[in-house]
C-alpha cells in the first residue's frame, strides 16, 4: 500500500496485468474489453496472471455491455463463470444485478454472493444507476456484499462531482461495507478524490488508448482502430501524486 492507500487496477488483459503488477498494485480487478466498460475473462489469462503475482484479483463477471438486466440463461451462465473463476484462482468476483426499472435485483444478488462466498463480493457501478442508493446500500450489506465500486451516482459525469455522495455513503456505512472510489481517476484528482471521500482504496484504469495498426488504413482516425489499455506513465504519476500526499 502506498501512504496507507490500496490501489486497484482495472485491467483488460495480460499486459494491462503485468503493467499494474511492474508499478505495484495492490489489487487487480480483471476484465475483458474494457472498450465495453469491461466484461467477463477468461480463465486462461486469469491462470496466467495468477502464475506472475501473488496480489488479490476479483475478476468481472458480466457476460455483455449495456444493462444490467439479463435474461435467465445469461445468469445462469454469469453463476457458472463465477464458479470456475473462484476455482482457478479468483480472490473475488465483480457483478451487479438492476431490474428492468433500474432498482436493485436483490433477490439474485442474494443468491449471486452465495456463489460467490467466502471469496470477494463486490458489486461494480450498476449500484450508480439505482435511484433509491440509501436503500439499495442497505440491502447490499444484508446480502454480503464487500464492496461497492461508485463514481457517487451515474447523473454525475465526472467522480469529482459525486465525491459529497461517496463521503456520506462511506461515512453512514463504511464500517459495514467499504466504498471504492473510482471512474475518471487522474493525477490531478487521485488524491482530492480519497481526501474529500474519506475512503482508502481506490480503483483505477489510468488508461490510454493503443493502436493496433494491423487493419489501421492511412488517413482513418486512429482512435477508430484503437483499444483501451493501462498507461504505465498515467499509473505511475497517479500513486506519485498518492505518494506525496498527505492523507488522514
Amino acid at each position: 500500500m502506498i501512504n496507507n492507500v490500496l490501489v486497484e487496477v482495472c485491467c483488460g488483459g495480460i499486459n494491462d496485468c503485468l503493467t499494474a503488477i511492474k508499478c505495484n498494485a495492490d489489487r487487480i480487478e480483471l476484465n475483458s474489453a474494457l472498450e465495453m466498460g469491461g466484461l467477463t475473462p477468461s480463465v486462461s489469462v486469469l491462470r496466467a496472471v495468477k502464475k506472475l503475482t501473488d496480489i488479490p484479483i476479483c475478476c468481472m463477471v458480466r457476460p455483455r455491455g449495456y444493462g444490467f438486466c439479463y435474461s435467465e440463461e445469461e445468469y445462469q451462465m454469469m453463476k457458472e463463470d463465477a464458479r470456475l473463476l473462484i476455482e482457478n484462482g479468483a480472490d473475488g468476483i465483480v457483478f451487479g444485478f438492476l431490474h428492468e426499472d433500474g432498482s436493485l435485483d436483490e433477490e439474485r444478488t442474494r443468491e449471486f454472493v452465495t456463489v460467490i462466498k467466502p471469496k470477494q463480493a463486490v458489486f461494480h457501478k450498476a449500484f450508480d444507476h439505482i435511484e433509491n442508493k440509501d436503500e439499495a446500500i442497505l440491502k447490499l450489506i444484508d446480502c454480503g456484499v464487500d464492496r461497492i465500486l461508485t463514481s457517487g451516482g451515474a447523473v454525475y459525469p465526472d467522480i469529482e462531482e459525486g465525491l459529497q455522495v461517496m463521503h456520506k455513503y462511506n461515512s453512514l456505512y463504511g464500517d459495514k461495507i467499504t466504498i471504492l472510489p473510482g471512474g475518471g481517476v487522474r493525477s490531478h484528482n487521485a488524491v482530492e478524490i480519497l481526501k474529500k471521500t474519506g475512503c482508502h482504496q481506490i480503483h483505477m484504469t489510468a488508461k490510454e488508448l493503443k493502436l493496433d495498426k494491423s487493419t489501421y488504413e492511412d488517413g482513418k482516425d486512429p482512435k477508430d482502430y484503437s483499444y483501451v489499455a493501462v498507461s504505465e506513465a498515467n499509473l505511475k504519476e497517479i500513486m506519485n501524486e498518492i505518494r506525496k500526499a498527505k492523507i488522514d
